[in-house]
């Protein structure tokens, strides 16, 4: 079934555009259409608000969002309560010592017998510690399984949130008890030694919090905009409910 967006039907050339921009996702094809969908009911407002610009589509939509979304500047009192309110986030120089065994979960794979094995390989590996360099060799679908599961050190922001927020929350040389999921699958994570760094100064901090904070502001007033767009859209072969923006980054 062909989609039609306000009588424009979307075609093979559009989508063979947009897809390599959406093989990391899920389901790269509705992702890909999904953004097509978007692009199309935001260049139509554009038009029909008289914002033109017939060689440029992204000069014209960021021209009607600069327009139509706007979001205020945060205070520096918002900026401060942030700060007080996540002072890990603030830290630098903090490193932990991780290991890891991945349970990659893979289209083909039965999640629920999946999660029954790694839980039991968790629960062996909390009973026998020592065992884990062993394990992770002969279970880990990550190359670290190669040295054991070592990942050496790890600093804030160079992994995933789940996998991160689960490693610094943990005490120094101890086995999660429990598994951590994250898009790459299962994880059973054994932390060594952790280096506690220090917090950064709320002056130094200042600049990288706004910005943060106007961002989440602004894609959080995008999708509202997004969802506004989609409802007086004429739109067909395709279900947009519930749908995220991949405009969003």
């Amino acid at each position: 079934m062909p989609v039609i967006v306000n009588g424009h039907e979307l075609n093979d050339a559009e989508m063979e555009q947009e897809l390599p921009n959406h093989q990391d996702t899920p389901d790269p094809i509705k992702s890909a259409m999904t953004a097509l969908v978007l692009r199309r009911v935001l260049l139509d407002e554009a038009h029909h608000l008289g914002i033109d610009n017939e060689d440029d589509d992204e000069k014209m939509i960021d021209a009607l969002l600069q327009q139509e979304v706007s979001v205020p500047t945060p205070s520096r009192d918002e900026c401060m309560r942030h700060y007080q309110a996540y002072p890990a986030r603030f830290k630098v120089g903090e490193l932990a010592e991780a290991s890891h065994i991945l349970f990659q979960v893979t289209p083909a794979v039965d999640l629920d017998a999946l999660r029954k094995h790694a839980s039991m390989v968790l629960a062996d590996l909390l009973e026998n510690p020592a065992g884990f360099a062993e394990c992770a060799k002969a279970n880990s679908n990550c190359p670290s399984s190669e040295v054991g599961g070592s990942l050496g050190q790890i600093g804030r922001g160079t992994t995933v949130p789940e996998f991160e927020l689960a490693l610094f929350s943990a005490e120094p040389k101890s086995i999660i008890p429990a598994l951590i999921e994250t898009r790459f699958g299962l994880h059973i994570i054994q932390l060594g030694r952790k280096v506690e760094g220090r917090l950064r100064s709320f002056e130094d901090s200042e600049k990288s919090i706004a910005n943060a904070m106007h961002k989440a502001s602004f894609d959080h007033a995008l999708r509202q905009y997004l969802q506004l767009l989609v409802g007086r859209a004429k739109i067909s072969g395709i279900d947009m409910q519930g749908a995220d923006s991949p405009l969003v980054q």
